[in-house]
Formats: structure tokens, C-alpha cells, sequence
């Protein structure tokens, strides 16, 4: 059984720096693609980042380039997601999610397996 759970989220204020971690277990993780969504109240799920499993190769949303890294351990099984410089516009749930998929897709339907999500909220 597949799972994928989120940690790090919590209250910052603006400027301020979170690390997100995702745990998965069940799967063969250094073979998948992983990726970070986000959803903010009222809003439509949308893609953060990502990085490929073949490459290392990281994708991102123009809204958090240069503010957000993603990065992965596959000895750990952990993909984390460092969020500098945070706007009151990042809050949201952020959601973890694992694609076979040689390349970062932004689309969540591509996704097959997703994490519960952890709340950030960015206070000004």
C-alpha cells in the first residue's frame, strides 16, 4: 500500500523560510517522479515543483522560482520542498504527490498517489 505523508507545514511570517518533507513508503520511490501541489482556499490545485526520478532534473511554478528548492533522498525515501522568502500568497495545503512519469508534469491528473497534506499559512 502506497503512502505518501507530508510534514514541516505550519504558521511563518512573511520572509520567513519552511523545509516540507514526504515520506513514501510502498513503492519503488527511486523510480518516481515527485512533485509538490498546492491548494489555497477557493482555488483549483496547482503545481509547484517538481523532480524527475531519471535525471534529478526539477521543475517550477514561475510564482515560487527562485524562492522554493526541491530536492530528494532515495536512500530515505524523502522528498523536501524549501520555501524561502514565503509571501502571505503561499498559503495554502501543500500536497505531495508521486507520477511514474519520465518528466515533471504539471498536471495533477498525472499523479497517481498523493499525500494528505500539510497546512502553510504566511502571515504579513
Amino acid at each position: 500500500q502506497v503512502q505518501l505523508v507530508e510534514s514541516g507545514g505550519g504558521l511563518v511570517q512573511a520572509g520567513g523560510s519552511l523545509r516540507l518533507s514526504c515520506a513514501a513508503s510502498g513503492l519503488t520511490f527511486s523510480r518516481y517522479t515527485m512533485a509538490w501541489f498546492r491548494q489555497a482556499p477557493g482555488k483549483e490545485r496547482a503545481f509547484v515543483s517538481g523532480i524527475t526520478w531519471r535525471t534529478g532534473s526539477t521543475n517550477y511554478a514561475d510564482s515560487v522560482k527562485g524562492r522554493f528548492t526541491i530536492s530528494r533522498d532515495n536512500a530515505k525515501n524523502t522528498v523536501y520542498l524549501q520555501m524561502d522568502s514565503l509571501k502571505p500568497e503561499d498559503t495554502a495545503v501543500y500536497y505531495c504527490a508521486a507520477s511514474t512519469a519520465f518528466s515533471v508534469l504539471t498536471t495533477s491528473r498525472t499523479y497517481g498517489y498523493w499525500g494528505q497534506g500539510t497546512q502553510v499559512t504566511v502571515s504579513s
